[in-house]
């Protein structure tokens, strides 16, 4: 007879607490208001440069898909809540320390505000629109001579929603792969990212997609060093940290992550990109697709595997 002294009974499944509460449409939430954040964040910050004529598909065109994106991300993390019905009370008070109350907050202002930038636009892109009402036309006269107060409002509230989508996870302490101060950032220049990809392949003319994937090719390689950065410092932590830093060298994510985020959402829409502005003939759609998958597998592989990881006792 094997005398066995069973000092623990964590090697049985389902004792160790695996949370999985979140499904697709958290994620889905996040890169949508990840691309919505950069896209306005193009359109306010060029308008403020004066250079609305020289590339208008970033500031006039592409915000017209911002109210769009955050409506689909909005009823996807809808589809999220258990009541449904009291959405309404984040908003009967503001509470400074909770990243949701900060990102509810925002989405109430910045979705009625690009909803007026669009219309302050919409003369200059469709010049033979008649709008009938005259009452519109006022307002659009007096959105005009708010333009630059708008832009540096949108700058603001799509800086904070970019860096939100994060800061919302890493505010989660038992989570010990979210908790980073890297995910806001990460997070950030990731939407800035897709958002100049689209950008450059909608751009007609030349100059503006050379300036976009220019800029890009910069968001990239940031993207690629906060990467880095974020693996280092989980790392360079504790335990728990390491233990969760594991899951992507060498553990179940490793494949999903380094193939589909890195290689194809980083390194190689990168390499073509750079082959592009060397006028070398690429498929101007083939990195925009990588870079936009890239950006949606990014957040679903960071919530599932947040979600995963856990404290070890």
């Amino acid at each position: 007879m094997i005398e066995e002294i069973i000092t623990s009974g964590r090697m049985n499944p389902g004792i160790d607490p695996v949370l999985h509460a979140w499904g697709w449409e958290i994620p889905l939430y996040l890169f949508l208001g990840g691309i919505s954040a950069g896209l306005l964040f193009f359109a306010a910050l060029l308008s403020i440069q004066g250079k609305a004529k020289k590339y208008p598909v970033s500031v006039m065109w592409m915000p017209l898909a911002v109210p769009v994106l955050i409506g689909i991300g909005l009823l996807a993390l809808l589809f999220d809540l258990s009541h449904k019905l009291y959405f309404w009370q984040l908003y009967t008070n503001i509470r400074w320390e909770s990243p949701m109350s900060w990102g509810a907050w925002t989405l109430l202002f910045i979705t009625p505000l690009s909803i007026a930038w669009i219309l302050r636009w919409l003369p200059d892109m469709f010049p033979k629109l008649d709008l009938k009402y005259q009452l519109i036309y006022d307002l659009i006269d007096v959105l005009k001579k708010y333009e630059k107060s708008m832009a540096y409002g949108l700058i603001a509230l799509a800086t904070t929603l970019g860096m939100y989508t994060g800061i919302l996870l890493s505010a989660f302490n038992a989570r010990p792969f979210w908790n980073t101060s890297i995910l806001g950032p990460l997070f950030l220049i990731s939407g800035l990212s897709a958002a100049a990809a689209l950008t450059a392949y909608f751009a007609k003319s030349h100059e503006e997609k050379k300036h976009f994937i220019k800029i890009d090719l910069f968001l990239i390689v940031t993207e690629f060093f906060l990467i880095v950065h974020l693996f280092m410092g989980l790392l360079a932590s504790t335990a728990v940290h390491i233990e969760a830093a594991h899951m992507f060298l060498g553990g179940s994510y490793t494949v999903p992550f380094w193939v589909l985020v890195v290689a194809m959402g980083l390194i190689l829409p990168g390499g073509l990109e750079l082959m592009e502005l060397r006028k070398k003939f690429i498929p101007a759609i083939v990195p925009v697709v990588l870079i936009v998958m890239g950006n949606l597998m990014l957040r679903f592989i960071v919530v599932s595997a947040g979600q995963a990881s856990r404290w070890l006792y």
